[in-house]
């Protein structure tokens, strides 16, 4: 075909116009989120140049714009298990249909499936990001997608957030220990370049130091394997209760409590960030701090949806309080209101 009968395409409208092609779009869709001034110099250069939109191109996108992405960390563990079943319900109930990405923590693949959103033109995202700064997620953004972070924030400021208060959570699950009548708490952490693996050191730190007490740290990277390890050397240190930083290392200190021919409260004290189903399956039960995923969940859907339909501009930031549950692994409630008095 000779150049002179090369059809128009958005592009050639937008590079007119002097906007972005996604710009034209959202005229051409009727989105709201376009200013006055500028939609009618869309429209006017569309009249100008004789653009007609591809129809069968347009219902392509229009498909894809009913996709949502949702990029979680690990798949394997039960909290984002229960985060996709959370935004995938919320998300249908609003008419969109969730793409699934799993990046097992790791940064090239998370800067894969960003780039799969960005080709996919997906509407929104949905990010429990395993680099808070990585460009492919400003990329995304600048390709007109609407971005929230769930779980753990995103350093571009054009991203909402909805996330839980860590560092306050893991001071919590300390000071009821040490309200138990222990000195020698020890914490299984997370991997620092995490957000939650930071901010929930950070608390158990401020809170040991605020008591006098000195803290036992050993990381296991929010895995089961890591977690069994860590427990193992904070056993050896002399711990005699432990704050694990997250319900895939807890698997790994109940196994390596046991290993070690140990009774959890009997012999080490446990409390667990997050709360998997299988919590009240142990003998005696976990006590944990669970964040509530599906308020969380319905939340990032609500403001994603905000952004999509009256194109707001301004950030919004919704931070969620972890919630108690005492079931007993750490020491009974009988004891601990005497051991508070």
């Amino acid at each position: 075909m000779s150049p002179a009968h090369t059809p128009l395409r958005i592009n050639d409208v937008a590079q007119r116009a002097g906007v972005s092609p996604a710009t034209v779009s959202r005229v051409l869709n009727n989105n709201l989120s376009v200013t006055q001034a500028k939609r009618e110099k869309v429209q006017a250069v569309i009249e100008e140049l004789g653009y007609r939109p591809n129809r069968v191109a347009s219902n392509l996108r229009r498909q894809q714009a009913q996709m949502i992405g949702v990029v979680i960390s690990d798949i394997e563990n039960p909290h984002f298990t229960a985060v996709v079943r959370a935004v995938e319900d919320a998300a249908y109930r609003q008419g969109y249909r969730v793409l699934l990405c799993n990046t097992d923590e790791q940064p090239e693949k998370q800067r894969s499936y960003l780039g799969v959103l960005t080709a996919e033109r997906v509407a929104g995202a949905i990010i429990s990001p395993t680099e808070a700064r990585a460009p492919e997620i400003g990329e995304l953004i600048d390709h007109g997608t609407c971005v929230v972070a769930f779980d753990r924030d995103i350093a571009d400021r054009r991203a909402d957030a909805v996330v839980a208060a860590n560092a306050e959570g893991a001071r919590t699950g300390t000071a009821h220990l040490i309200a138990c009548g222990h000195s020698k708490i020890g914490y299984i952490s997370g991997p620092l370049r995490v957000e939650t693996g930071a901010e929930r050191l950070r608390g158990y730190d401020e809170c040991m130091k605020a008591a006098k007490l000195t803290p036992i740290v050993a990381y296991g990277d929010f895995r089961y394997e890591g977690g069994a390890r860590a427990t193992r050397e904070l056993l050896a240190r002399g711990a005699t209760a432990l704050l694990v930083g997250n319900n895939l290392m807890a698997v790994g200190a109940l196994h390596a409590i046991k290993e070690a021919g140990l009774k959890v409260r009997r012999d080490i004290a446990l409390v667990a960030i997050d709360d998997p189903p299988w919590a009240e399956l142990t003998d005696p039960p976990l006590t944990t701090l669970a964040q509530p995923v599906r308020a969380m969940a319905d939340s990032a859907v609500e403001m994603l949806l905000e952004r999509l339909g009256a194109g707001r501009k301004r950030r919004k930031r919704l931070v969620f309080d972890f919630e108690w549950r005492h079931r007993g692994s750490c020491c009974d409630q009988q004891a601990l209101q005497v051991a508070s008095s």
